[in-house]
Formats: C-alpha cells, structure tokens, sequence
C-alpha cells in the first residue's frame, strides 16, 4: 500500500479537524478572532511536503517544507501569535494526523508502521524548527523598523521639548518604564545571541525576550505619538486636509478596527447612524481619530455591558438621541438638555451659527466622578480611584488630543458621566467646515 496517498486523500479532513481543534485550545488564544482560512494557513503545503517525503519513490522534499514553513511563521508572526501558541499549534497537527489515519497505519507491516511514524515526526519537527526561525527574522524585522521609527521621534521630541517643559517631568516619568526595559532586554538579547547555538529552549527564551521588547517598545511609540500630536496642536503645526466626507463609513471602519477589543471583553457594540448625514465637509482624518480615540477608550473603561454610537444630524427634534442611549435616566435627561434644547443645532454659544450634526458615544462602564470632570480633558490627567486605579497603558493624552481636534474642526464636545453606571461623549461639530 502507498501509504502517501492514503495521507494525500485524507489531507483535507485532517485540516478541517485541525482547525477545529486550534479553535477550541484555550492555550491558542490568537486564534479566537481568525477565519477557517486564515487559521489554515500555509498548513496544507506542510502536509503536501509530508506526502511527498512519504513517498516510496523519494525520501526527502526539504525545499517545499522549508517554502511552506517559512511563510506560515512569517504569517503568524503578523497575526499576533506568540512561539508558545505556534508550538501548540503543530502539537495538535501531529495529533491529528495520527488520529485521522490510525486504522489505515495499523494495516502497514511493522517497518511500513514505523518508517511513516518516523517520517511524519521528522517532517512535522523540520516544519516548527523552520516556522520558529521565520517566526523570529520577521519580529527582528519589526524590531528594527520600531527602532528606527523610535529613533526619528526622539529626534523630532527633543526639538519640540525646549518649547514644552511644562511636560518634561511628566513626560519622562511615563517613558522611564517601558524605555528601562526595551534596553535591559535589548541587551540581554544581544548578549544571549552572541553565544547562540541551536539548542530550540535557547530559541524559545530569545523569542520572550523579543516579545517584552517590542511590546515595550509599541507602548513607548503610542506615548511619544500622542505627546508629538499634542505638541504639534498647541505649535501651530496641523494643517486640515478638507474633503468631502461619509461619516458613516468612517464611523462603520472605526467599529470594525476596534471589534476585537470589544470581542474580547464580551462587550456589544451597537452602532445607529439611521439619521446621520450622508456627507459632510470636513478633515476626514483627524475626525477618525476623534471617533477613535473616543470609541477605544469606552471599551478600555468597560468591563461588562453595552457601548452605543449615534450620529445624526441636529435639528428641533428633542427626542431624537437620548432614548438610544443604554445608560441611566440621569444621563440620558443630561444628553437631552444638551443636544435637545430649543436651539438644538447651536447647543453651545461657542458655536456659530449653521447646521451641525452630533456623534454620541456612551458606555456602561466606571463613569467619571464629578470633582474629575472638569480636569479630564487635561494632558496628563488621569482619574485616580480607589476602586480603579489608572491603567497601566493609559497616558492620559487621549481625551487631551481628542479636545484640541474637536476644537480645530471647529465643534464642541461635552461629558455626562455617574460613577458606576457609565459615561457619555458628545461630539458636535459643523456639516461643513469653513476655513477663513
């Protein structure tokens, strides 16, 4: 019997068994939010070199494992996955495969049954040791990219700091952290890789230590891009990019990017732009960063419950927004005293005169303490809580960015928020942005 071809006519349910089996590992967590396809991956050319390497006419397909290995590690280097879960992923293949062909290997002679076994492991342990090694040049090549996106916003920072010491104290409190240890493990790492050898629990260690690095290392770029966006604000330095805009595509890609987060913590996102304009003129940019920003941070502070997106145009329509709201009575009446007044379309005096629209962002989560709310918009404030202390990859930038935008787009925004029921942003701004 040409035990190749049993392999090759079973390939397809052993993938479909696999996959299935990745999905329900609690220990492949990554996985979670993947397709059938983009789970599989690359896998099906692994199993096509092992059918091949099973063949009695020849013994060995190096290069076609060596291909297809290589692109899955990079693959699931860009999919988020860490060594361990790639690890247990190959786990569970071997498993499978012995699983799905057991009856059809028992029919083999002894040395039929063992040659296969041995091929089969040798094919699977070839694939992890090639997978691993593309696994590690892509996040060395990640590595280096934030290093150089690093070193080019030290060097615009350190230009822009002379005009802002009011936030060097600060500022440098929030980068000693996560900077103390981008170089501790960076020179670890170094110093490890200078006695390297290929022992794979070698392998596994740097792999670790690359992962502290560049989660570090993104948290340090989000802190030093949101103090450059504040510094370019308060310079001067934004220069708005009008053009016709469709908020609620903006508003449908913002939801989308952030669905994972929300997936995570098992939140319902519920979004309702029935009445919202179809298009409006503005810098489409730096209103998606508002939204963004707004959206990202109702997730981080809720931890059970409901996050609520409404746009629409305002008019005289006093009932229009707060009953879609899933929060409390009391910040629903607040909602409406602000956006459902008789002068609906200006609910501030700060606001000249043309029509606006609002978009409403509410969450069920801690809420805001009355004494804090006046200060929340402040670079560098965080709420400081007994019961919930700041997050640690919270700067306290954001809301600070997302006034001065609402402020260069020319529009106001507004905070209801109770101390265990939940908060609620409203963003007013104009259908058409005018620029003198």
């Amino acid at each position: 019997m040409d035990f190749s071809q049993v392999l090759a006519e079973k390939t397809d349910t052993i993938l479909y068994k696999w996959v299935i089996a990745v999905r329900k590992d609690r220990r492949i967590e990554s996985a979670d939010d993947l397709s059938y396809t983009a789970i599989r991956n690359h896998v099906p050319d692994v199993l096509k070199a092992m059918v091949t390497v099973l063949s009695k006419s020849e013994d060995s397909d190096v290069k076609s494992i060596v291909i297809a290995s290589l692109q899955h590690g990079v693959l699931r280097a860009e999919q988020g996955f860490d060594p361990a879960e790639i690890a247990r992923e190959y786990h569970l293949l071997r498993t499978i495969i012995f699983e799905v062909i057991e009856t059809d290997l028992l029919r083999l002679a002894p040395l039929g049954i063992i040659r296969s076994m041995r091929l089969i492991d040798a094919v699977i342990d070839e694939a992890i040791a090639r997978c691993f090694n593309s696994y590690v040049d892509e996040r060395l090549r990640e590595l280096q990219y934030l290093y150089t996106s690093l070193t080019v916003h030290n060097e615009e920072l350190t230009r822009l700091v002379s005009a802002n010491q009011e936030y060097l104290s600060q500022l440098a409190h929030d980068l000693k952290h996560p900077l103390t240890s981008i170089i501790g493990y960076s020179d670890l790492f170094l110093r490890q890789q200078r006695k390297r050898n290929d022992e794979l629990k070698d392998n596994y260690t740097n792999l670790e230590h690359i992962e502290r690095v560049l989660r570090n290392g993104r948290q340090l770029l989000r802190v030093i891009n949101d103090v450059l966006e504040i510094s370019r604000f308060d310079a001067g330095q934004i220069k708005l990019q009008l053009a016709p805009t469709n908020v609620r595509i903006l508003i449908n890609n913002v939801c989308e990017m952030l669905e994972p987060a929300a997936v995570s913590k098992k939140l319902q996102v519920v979004v309702n732009c029935d009445r919202a304009p179809e298009e409006v003129f503005t810098d489409g940019l730096q209103l998606q960063q508002i939204v963004t920003n707004l959206i990202s941070n109702a997730i981080r502070y809720t931890e059970s419950g409901t996050i609520t997106i409404v746009c629409q145009i305002l008019d005289n329509d006093k009932s229009a927004i707060a009953p879609m709201l899933p929060t409390s009575n009391f910040l629903k009446e607040n909602v409406f005293s602000i956006i459902g007044g008789n002068m609906a379309i200006v609910p501030d005096k700060a606001l000249g005169k043309g029509k606006y629209f609002a978009i409403v962002i509410s969450d069920t989560g801690i809420g805001i303490a009355p004494e804090d709310q006046t200060r929340i918009f402040e670079p560098y404030f965080r709420v400081n809580s007994s019961n919930q202390p700041p997050l640690p990859d919270s700067t306290g930038l954001g809301l600070a960015i997302v006034y001065r935008l609402v402020k260069l787009l020319q529009g106001q925004i507004n905070l209801i928020s109770q101390l265990g029921v939940g908060s609620t942003f409203i963003v007013t701004l104009p259908l058409e942005l005018e620029i003198s």
